[in-house]
């Protein structure tokens, strides 16, 4: 028999036997730490994740298994949350209070997850108290198999950027000023990387080039509030994936990346070689704020010139030219996705919609203190997590589902503090529309999930604006802007089971009480739908000391 009859035999043994291998797995260990930064040149107190901020990078490939155990090396508990990680059937592993027990001081968890037909560019970042202001995130690249094809040619190489405000205040004070009912008010910087500078003050190349060949830069912000412009003094990008989908390679000059956001482009060193400057810029603040880094070419010659390239417009100009870019996005219909099928096989815009969803954000007081809400509940976490009692059938100890209804009261200022905690039918087709009656931005990000970004118009929203969608190919993606008086509006599939933070990613905000829960319950209670409870997961509050439920059975 010939030697490919041989293997073919065996794989034809192996699968009838069921030997199939695993997917493969990468392993990391990091310490989380206190460690002394000044980005904007005030000495305070940072998170290190292995002495590094940002932290390490998770560079892996879709289906790839991750395992990272985390040892907490602070004075107080500790979780992180991979933001954009759909996490399928394993809300066990997403990192928020309302999903996991944290990790304690001096203790450690391990843990584990796989990014399943998922490509693109995310990142992780604590969730407990306000952290998240003193560091502790880093990149996660998902890149795609072998053999299914990329709608653009290899890039010499990719750098990951991360842009966001900064307070110098320390991350203990703002928790502080928060606790005591009031903002923490405007940013005193904008940061690249963990550094800023200004025109002449740049010392040595973030990233270097080659003439001729083109990079690969992920951008995501990671601020408190502000949402900022990127841009590169002499060249163009173009736009090649948002949040996980391949998009129509239109060129930039600058773009809008707003908190919590993630986007990729592809920058060609087509230029004199010497040093240019890359430019990010608040957006939406009274006094815009600043900083540059020096992008570099190898062997080139020359300063980067001290002429920036200038800002997007501002104001209501500044709103509607935002908007516009928002607008140009476009899924890349003929770009496979994580498997093989084309990215716009999915449609969409042809699926009945079976819920309206409206959320408006508002501020109030609440016994003389500031909270933020929607729909007029302003969140809570409980002692317990909510993944946890609701598993342990204990939900009525902890919390009431859906306080908050699908649409807003007469006065949603008016807010009661509580548990927000909505259920969602298994595998319905939802719509939902955030209204931004504020003059203030807002982003949302939803767990577990990708959605279609199918609009974003300045006004109120009425079933009328449905003509105005995109239902053909708006980007599927786990982050959307509301601009100040305005609306978006989102389509999703509810197909993952497990317990899902929808919050705004301006964290100050979320803090206050701006985000919710969907629980989404398997109606079998079935293995092909949810993860049993790892053997690792920790117990707390009040499961403590309760019997564990069955686990659930194929």
């Amino acid at each position: 028999m010939g030697s490919g009859k041989v293997t073919i035999v065996a794989l034809l043994l192996c699968l009838s036997l069921g030997v199939i291998a695993e997917d493969p797995y990468l392993y990391y260990n990091w310490e989380v730490t206190y460690g002394t930064v000044a980005p904007l040149g005030v000495p305070q107190q940072g998170i290190l994740i292995n002495g590094q901020f940002p932290g390490p990078r998770i560079n892996c490939t879709s289906n790839n298994n991750i395992v990272v155990n985390v040892w907490n090396k602070l004075d107080e508990p500790f979780l992180f949350t991979w933001n954009g990680v759909q996490h399928r059937k394993n809300s066990w592993q997403d990192g928020t209070p309302g999903t996991m027990c944290p990790i304690m001081p001096g203790k450690n968890f391990t843990y584990r997850f796989q990014v399943k037909d998922q490509i693109g560019s995310y990142y992780y970042f604590p969730t407990t108290a306000l952290h998240r202001a003193a560091g502790g995130y880093g990149a996660i690249n998902v890149h795609s198999r072998a053999l299914i094809p990329v709608p653009f040619d290899n890039p010499a190489d990719e750098y990951n950027v991360f842009v966001s405000d900064w307070y110098n205040k320390g991350h203990m004070t703002l928790k502080k000023i928060l606790d005591g009912g009031r903002t923490i008010g405007r940013p005193d910087g904008i940061i690249i990387n963990g550094k800023s500078a200004k025109v002449g003050e740049a010392k040595g190349p973030l990233f270097t080039m080659v003439a001729g060949k083109t990079y690969r830069y992920r951008f995501c912000n990671l601020g408190m509030r502000s949402s900022i412009n990127v841009r590169f003094q002499g060249h163009p990008m173009k736009l090649v994936e948002i949040e996980g989908s391949h998009t129509v390679q239109n060129i930039y000059d600058s773009l809008d990346v707003h908190v919590g956001q993630c986007l990729s482009v592809l920058v060609t060193a087509d230029q004199e070689p010497k040093d240019y400057y890359l430019v990010a810029s608040s957006r939406f603040l009274k006094q815009e704020l600043s900083s540059v880094a020096i992008i570099g070419y190898i062997d080139g010659k020359g300063p980067a010139s001290p002429k920036l390239p200038a800002s997007p417009p501002v104001n209501t100009e500044g709103i509607a030219w935002s908007m516009n870019q928002f607008r140009s996005f476009r899924w890349n219909l003929t770009a496979s996705a994580a498997r093989p099928n084309p990215q716009g096989s999915y449609h969409y815009g042809q699926i009945n919609i079976t819920r309206t969803i409206k959320i408006v954000n508002s501020k109030g007081q609440v016994g003389g203190k500031l909270r933020y809400g929607l729909n007029g509940i302003s969140h809570t976490d409980s002692e317990t997590p909510l993944k946890l009692v609701e598993y342990f059938g204990a939900s009525d100890k902890a919390f009431k589902y859906d306080l908050m209804a699908d649409e807003a009261p007469a006065d949603p200022s008016k807010l009661t503090i509580a548990a927000n905690v909505k259920n969602a039918t298994y595998r319905n087709f939802v719509e939902i529309i955030f209204e931004n009656h504020e003059k203030t931005i807002r982003t949302y990000h939803l767990d577990g999930y990708s959605f279609f970004a199918v609009a974003v118009e300045p006004g109120k929203w009425t079933p009328e604006k449905r003509k105005n969608y995109n239902l053909v190919d708006a980007t599927s993606r786990n982050n959307i802007q509301v601009y100040p008086n305005s609306w978006a509006a989102i389509m999703l599939t509810f197909d993952n089971a497990g317990m899902w933070n929808l919050r705004s990613e301006m964290w100050e905000k979320t803090y206050l009480g701006e985000q919710l829960y969907f629980s989404v319950l398997s109606p079998s209670g079935s293995l092909r739908d949810e993860y049993n409870l790892p053997d690792n997961h920790p117990l707390c509050g009040i499961v403590q000391n309760m019997p564990l439920p069955a686990p659930y059975k194929a």
